[in-house]
C-alpha cells in the first residue's frame, strides 16, 4: 500500500528531464530565481538530491532549459497570434502586441530567458533556426524587407526586438491608466502604441531618415 507521500510525488518514472524542468519553472513562479537550487528542485519534483545531477551540472544549466523552455513558449504564443490574425491587419503590431502579452503573463520566466541570453555570445542554434528570432524575422519579410539584405534583416530584427522589449519593460505604468481607458484596454492600448513605431509598419510604409 501507498503511503500518502508517496502518492504526492510529482514524479514517478519516465521523463525525469521534463520533470525537472516543470519542477523547475513552478518554484521559478513561485519564490524567483534567487531561490531555485538543483536540491529545492529536487524535492519539488519528488526525487532524490542527486538526480537532478544527471541532467544538469549545476544551477544555470538548469536556468538555460527553463529559458530554452521560455523561448520556446514565446514562439508558440506569437504563432498563434499571427495565425489568428484578421484580414488587413498589421502583422507586425500583431506579434508586438503578443509579445508583451507573454513578458506580462510570464514575469519569471522571461526575466530568465534575457539573464540567460546575457550569459552567453550568441542565442541558441534552434532559435534562428525554428524559433522566436526566426518567427521575427520571417515576419519582417512578408512587411517588405528584403530577405537577401542580411546585415538589414538582421539590424530590423534587432531594432523590433528592442522596440518590444522596452514596451513591455515601460507598459505596465500607472500614468499610462487614463489613456489606456480612453483607448479601450489593454490590446486596443498596445496596438496603438506599435502602430506609432515605425518599426512595426510594412517596409512600403516606413519613413525614409
Amino acid at each position: 500500500m501507498q503511503t500518502a507521500a508517496a502518492e504526492t510525488r510529482p514524479y514517478h518514472h519516465g521523463d525525469l528531464r521534463r520533470a525537472l524542468v516543470e519542477a523547475g519553472r513552478h518554484l521559478l513562479e513561485a519564490e524567483g530565481n534567487a531561490d531555485i537550487s538543483l536540491r529545492a528542485v529536487a524535492r519539488e519534483a519528488g526525487v532524490s538530491p542527486a538526480a537532478p545531477y544527471h541532467h544538469f551540472r549545476d544551477k544555470s544549466e538548469l536556468l538555460d532549459a527553463l529559458a530554452l523552455e521560455g523561448w520556446d513558449q514565446l514562439a508558440t504564443e506569437m504563432r498563434a497570434a499571427l495565425d489568428a490574425d484578421g484580414a488587413g491587419s498589421n502583422r507586425l503590431v500583431t506579434m508586438g502586441v503578443a509579445y508583451v502579452n507573454f513578458a506580462r503573463a510570464n514575469p519569471a520566466i522571461y526575466r530568465v530567458m534575457f539573464a540567460c541570453s546575457l550569459n552567453h555570445e550568441t542565442m541558441p542554434e534552434k532559435l534562428r533556426e525554428e524559433g522566436a528570432y526566426k518567427l521575427v524575422c520571417e515576419t519582417l519579410i512578408e512587411s517588405g524587407i528584403d530577405p537577401d539584405d542580411e546585415i538589414g534583416l538582421e539590424l530590423a530584427a534587432a531594432a523590433v526586438w528592442c522596440a518590444a522589449h522596452g514596451v513591455a519593460e515601460m507598459v505596465s505604468l500607472k500614468e499610462f491608466e487614463p489613456l489606456r481607458n480612453h483607448l479601450g484596454g489593454e490590446d486596443a492600448f498596445l496596438r496603438a502604441i506599435f502602430s506609432q513605431l515605425d518599426l512595426f509598419r510594412p517596409a512600403s510604409g516606413r519613413r525614409v531618415a
